[in-house]
C-alpha cells in the first residue's frame, strides 16, 4: 500500500456516482483534491483525517503551490510532531465548495465548459463530510484512528464523529463550537455583502472576464481576519501606533499599523481564493447546527458513541469562546462518551491554533500516543 499511486503529493480524484446533498441538490462528477503525508499500513488502520479551517486547503503540511509558503498547519504536522507522518498517514482533502482543486462555483458544470457560479447548490458541514469519506472509500481507508479539525474543521469533526461513528476511533475539537451563533452569522453576512455589493461581482458571473470582485473579497477577509484575533493580541503586537510617519495624515491612508496589516491581509488572500466559494463556504458555516439535526438535542448526536473525544479551547478565543466548548462537552458526557477537555491559555485569539502553541501541540500529541498504545 505505501507504493499505491494514490498516496502521495497533489493527488486528485473524481469521486464515482452521485453526492446527494441537504439542500435536495444530487452533485455528479465531483472532483476532490487531497495532499497525504506518511504511508498507510498493512491494514489500513493508521489513518488521520484532518479537516482544514474556513479559508485553508488541503496544504496543511506541504508548500502552498500559489503562495509558496509553508502549509497551514505545518507547525503540527511533521516529523517528531504532534502529528507525525511516521506513524500516520495523514490525510487532508480541499472541502467541497471550495476553490483549491475540489468542485465549487469556479468548476465547470459537468460535460459543458461554463462555470457553476451561483449556480452551485448551497453545501452544509455535513455535505463536506459525506465528500471526504468518499474520499476515504476510493482511498481504501473504512476506519480512521483519528478526525481532527480547528474551527470549522472541529465543525467537521463533530459531524464526522455524529454522521459516521464507526469510521473513527476518535475525534479531536479544536477552537470549535456545535452551531454558529448569531454573532458568527452577522460578521459572515457582512463579508457577504461586501462582496455583492463590489460592482466586479456581477451576480457570480465574473469569470469569463477574469476580473474577479477583490476589492469585496479583500474586506469580506478584513472583517473576518478581525475576529481571528484578540484585543491584548492585537495592543501587544500594534497598539495605536502609526505605519511610517511620525505625525497622522489626517486623511484616509493607512495611519495606523493595524490598519495597514488589515489591508495587507486582504491583499494577500485575494491572490489565492475565489469571492463565490467565499460565500458558500461561509454560508455553510452559518447552517451549521448539531444539536438541530438530532431533534434539537447535542447529546443525541453522540448518543451511544464509542469513540474517544478531546476537546480544546483558547482563553483569548472571542469567535468560539470557551463556553462554546463546554457545550460540546457537556454534551458528549450526557452522552456517556469518552471526552477530555483543556482550555489552553495563548494571547493570540482564534488563531492560536494556527500559530505557535506548545500546549495545544503537546495536548493532541499525548492523545493520539494515548489512542495509539
Amino acid at each position: 500500500m505505501s507504493n499505491d499511486r494514490r498516496f502521495g503529493l497533489k493527488r486528485h480524484i473524481t469521486l464515482p456516482g452521485e453526492l446527494a446533498l441537504d439542500g435536495g441538490s444530487l452533485l455528479t462528477g465531483i472532483e476532490i483534491a487531497y495532499e497525504t503525508y506518511g504511508q498507510l499500513n498493512a491494514d489500513a488502520s493508521n489513518a488521520i483525517l484532518i479537516c482544514h479551517p474556513l479559508t485553508a486547503d488541503q496544504f496543511a503540511a506541504s508548500d502552498h503551490p500559489i503562495t509558496g509558503k509553508p502549509g497551514w498547519w505545518s507547525r503540527m504536522i511533521g516529523k517528531g510532531k504532534a502529528i507525525d507522518p511516521e506513524h500516520y498517514c495523514i490525510i487532508c482533502s480541499n472541502v467541497l465548495g471550495s476553490c483549491l482543486g475540489s468542485t465549487g462555483p469556479a468548476s465547470f458544470v459537468p460535460d459543458t465548459e461554463t462555470p457553476y457560479a451561483m449556480n452551485f447548490p448551497v453545501i452544509t458541514i455535513r455535505d463536506m463530510v459525506r465528500a471526504q469519506a468518499k474520499l476515504l472509500d476510493y482511498l481504501g481507508i473504512q476506519r480512521l484512528k483519528a478526525v481532527i479539525g480547528g474551527s470549522m474543521g472541529g465543525m467537521q469533526a463533530l459531524e464526522w464523529a455524529s454522521t459516521y461513528p464507526d469510521r473513527l476511533e476518535s475525534a479531536v475539537v479544536i477552537a470549535s463550537t456545535a452551531r454558529h451563533s448569531a454573532q458568527n452569522i452577522a460578521f459572515h453576512e457582512v463579508g457577504r455583502q461586501a462582496i455583492m455589493a463590489d460592482p466586479k461581482w456581477r451576480q457570480g458571473n465574473y469569470y469569463e472576464e477574469k476580473d474577479p470582485p477583490v476589492a469585496g473579497l479583500a474586506v469580506a477577509r478584513m472583517a473576518a481576519h478581525i475576529t481571528y484575533l484578540s484585543e491584548s493580541g492585537l495592543t501587544a503586537r500594534f497598539g495605536r501606533r502609526l505605519q511610517s510617519r511620525q505625525e497622522k495624515s489626517f486623511g484616509f491612508d493607512a495611519d495606523f499599523q493595524i490598519e495597514s496589516y488589515l489591508r495587507h491581509q486582504g491583499i494577500r488572500f485575494v491572490e489565492r481564493f475565489d469571492a463565490n466559494s467565499y460565500l458558500y463556504i461561509t454560508r455553510a458555516t452559518d447552517y451549521f447546527d448539531l444539536a438541530e439535526e438530532h431533534g434539537g438535542k447535542l447529546a443525541n448526536a453522540f448518543r451511544g458513541t464509542k469513540n474517544r473525544f478531546c476537546v480544546i479551547s483558547f482563553d483569548s478565543d472571542w469567535l468560539y469562546p470557551t463556553s462554546e466548548s463546554r457545550v460540546i462537552v457537556h454534551a458528549l458526557n450526557a452522552a456517556g462518551a469518552a471526552v477530555s477537555f483543556m482550555e489552553l491559555s495563548n494571547p493570540n485569539g482564534h488563531d492560536s491554533f494556527l500559530l505557535d502553541a506548545p500546549d495545544l501541540h503537546r495536548t493532541v500529541h499525548g492523545f493520539l500516543e494515548g489512542d495509539r498504545a
